[in-house]
């Protein structure tokens, strides 16, 4: 599976920033503003901004088996960088 990369920092509600990346199998940039947007919302920060600067298209490149089977499952994998908790 290719998937495609959006690296995405965040302020959270305490200031601090958050990094994380949106990985998806489609390459839509609005469709991982959307998945951002709904993970923030999981984590009690569904008030961060999330636009196109602060989630931008990085890279694509193959997926490993465990993100390929969260993409097929939710849509989108998040992986935490930075900030997150």
């Amino acid at each position: 599976m290719e998937i495609h990369v959006y690296d995405t920092y965040v302020d959270a509600k305490d200031g601090h920033t958050m990094h994380f990346d949106v990985i998806t199998s489609k390459k839509d940039h609005q469709m991982a503003i959307q998945y951002a947007k709904e993970w923030l919302k999981s984590i009690g920060e569904g008030d961060s901004k999330v636009s196109t600067e602060e989630c931008q298209f990085c890279h694509s490149q193959g997926a490993p088996e465990p993100i390929a089977n969260e993409i097929q499952k939710k849509g989108y994998f998040i992986q935490k960088m930075e900030g997150c908790p």
